[in-house]
């Protein structure tokens, strides 16, 4: 694939990696201004030239994913017999300047029920730059306009319509244990059982909307299933910003976004 695949497949499948781009040629050179190539932890794709330069780059890069870095950086390579890198010499007579972009994982935020509540927040969840899951029960619940427009936003959005919500907790390689919940269906008894099945993994966030009074009705079940005080500390109930009130949907929903917003920044903070 090339570098355009690469990165689309990349970002796909949750996996770090470097957009290497020559931005600037003085004298000869292997390729041109514009050349890219992707880098993640593992593999490569495309070329900026190969030789010296090429392998230096890839290894700089694979060095800011180990780091986490999140700025881009610049990097000049001579390409004459005066200019020694780790690797030899690369006497094309030229220099390179190139940028090495990190392109972190995108964080995932997994959103249970699309009812009204749930249908609003997954409007706004879809406009920011995450990979989330959208899942319910009910096959028949979104119209194919809805399905459309939470498709044409920023974030890679997949459907999930099991029988058993909570099976996507449980399905080997679909989520990081860094991954955000948010349980909003319209079944209590759903409810309880993804709130189950969420304590038995590790998460980013547990989430769940409801009253005081649902919550306290949620901690006595789970407890009856084997979670102590600490596990249920994990679940933040009820969601949403405490001083934004109102019962419309819409307005859960913004209560609700603001809150996951401020989880995602502390654990990009992280």
């Amino acid at each position: 694939m090339d570098w355009i695949e690469a990165v689309t497949h990349l970002r796909s499948e949750g996996v770090a990696h470097v957009l290497v781009t020559v931005i600037d040629v003085r004298g000869h050179a292997p390729r041109e201004s514009g050349t890219k190539m992707v880098v993640s932890g593992t593999a490569s794709w495309g070329s900026i030239g190969g030789g010296n330069m090429e392998i230096t780059a890839v290894e700089r890069a694979r060095a800011l994913l180990r780091e986490r870095a999140d700025a881009p950086e610049m990097m000049d390579v001579g390409l004459t017999e005066h200019v020694s890198t780790e690797h030899g010499r690369q006497c094309c007579g030229g220099q390179v300047r190139l940028l090495l972009e990190p392109i972190g994982v995108r964080q995932t935020v997994v959103l249970f029920g699309l009812g009204h509540v749930g249908l609003e927040l997954a409007r706004i969840a879809c406009r920011l730059d995450i990979a989330l899951h959208l899942v319910d029960s009910r096959p028949e619940i979104l119209t194919p306009a809805q399905r459309a427009d939470l498709q044409g936003g920023h974030a890679s959005v997949l459907f999930h319509h099991p029988a058993a919500p909570e099976t996507v907790l449980t399905t080997p390689g679909l989520l990081p244990d860094d991954a955000h919940v948010l349980v909003l269906t319209h079944d209590h008894a759903e409810d309880i059982a993804i709130c189950d099945m969420a304590l038995r993994r590790p998460l980013g966030s547990i989430g769940l909307i409801g009253s005081r009074a649902k919550w306290g009705r949620f901690r006595l079940r789970l407890h009856q299933v084997g979670h102590d005080d600490a596990a249920l500390e994990r679940i933040t109930c009820p969601i949403g910003v405490g001083d934004i009130t109102g019962k419309h949907p819409a307005v859960i929903a913004v209560s609700a976004a603001a809150d996951l917003l401020r989880v995602l920044q502390k654990a990009q903070a992280r």
